[in-house]
């Protein structure tokens, strides 16, 4: 499942100008919900992709979904992490707050649904009662519930333990507005009205990637070569899997290069000849940087 992340902030703070940014969508509409999918830079796939002649180069991506207000934010409880965009030290705490409320009140709806469900003597259901109870009451003090002792029910899914990623939009921090014109552009005219700098959403890519603890992996052929992320400390059967559920299913090995190698060497002939390549099974530890091929048979 792709990893998404949802944009919330103040009102005209700039989460628009943000998604538009991020995605090259043409151009989120102002207060409606917008969904669209957002490339991760990174250097190491065109060099990939020199050495294997790729016809076709497909970044890693993030899903990115930018909401109205606070009256949708239940649309993001399933993301992976948050960005606000903000305008104020001020406007930041006050939207903290927002969503800690948010979380209260969301808790207090779950915990009534749930006590009329248990009532038909379910032992889980009733064990949920008394652990919301316990929560609600966290929250009620004045706690966080990234600050609770205790373990959440799963279903809960509150916002305020996401990892959430603060976007100032201004003079302090990233002009929004411009990165939303210069997304419109084509990525050479973009790079020349920078005078050859990146652009200063990498650096949100970036953050991203540690909040997330994301590793990328790549796949490496003449067809396509590929970027794709993984959560530090997943398989070999995991890439698999982000890959395609047959690539999983089948799984028989994995042969596994390091990305330096790979350009160095210039072909994966090479790389093996100089015993720069290993064979994995389905526990294999994927690290950053590697290019994998994966053999199965369904």
């Amino acid at each position: 499942m792709a990893l998404e992340v949802g944009i919330v902030g103040p009102p005209s703070s700039g989460k628009t100008s943000l998604f538009t940014a991020l995605t090259k969508a043409g151009g989120g509409e102002y207060g409606k919900t917008n969904v669209g999918v957002s490339a991760i830079a990174d250097e190491r796939l065109g060099a990939l992709a020199e050495v294997v002649h790729a016809r076709k180069i497909t970044p890693a991506t993030i899903r990115v979904q930018d909401i109205p207000g606070s009256a949708a934010f239940g649309d993001l409880r399933q993301v992976d992490a948050l960005l606000v965009v903000y305008r104020s030290a001020d406007d930041l705490e006050n939207f903290k707050l927002e969503l800690l409320v948010a979380d209260r009140d969301h808790v207090e709806r779950r915990l009534e649904r749930v006590e009329k469900q248990a009532k038909s003597g379910d032992a889980k259901l009733k064990a949920e009662v008394e652990e919301l109870g316990k929560v609600l009451a966290h929250v009620d003090a004045g706690q966080t519930l990234d600050a609770y002792p205790g373990e959440l029910p799963d279903e809960l899914e509150p916002l305020t333990t996401k990892p959430l990623l603060a976007i100032e939009n201004g003079p302090g921090g990233i002009d929004l507005k411009l990165e939303a014109e210069l997304a419109e552009l084509p990525d050479e005219e973009a790079a020349a009205y920078r005078d050859g700098g990146t652009s200063a959403l990498d650096d949100i890519a970036a953050r991203l990637r540690d909040a997330l603890d994301l590793i990328t992996f790549f796949t490496a052929g003449e067809k396509d070569t590929r970027a794709w992320t993984l959560r530090r400390g997943e398989t070999a059967l995991d890439a698999a899997e982000a890959i395609h559920s047959d690539i999983a299913r089948g799984f028989i090995r994995c042969e596994v290069v390091d990305w330096r190698d790979l350009v160095e060497l210039q072909s994966h002939a090479e790389v093996a000849r100089a015993g720069k390549q290993r064979l994995e099974g389905k526990t294999y530890v994927v690290q950053d940087g590697d290019v994998l091929n994966i053999r199965f048979n369904v």
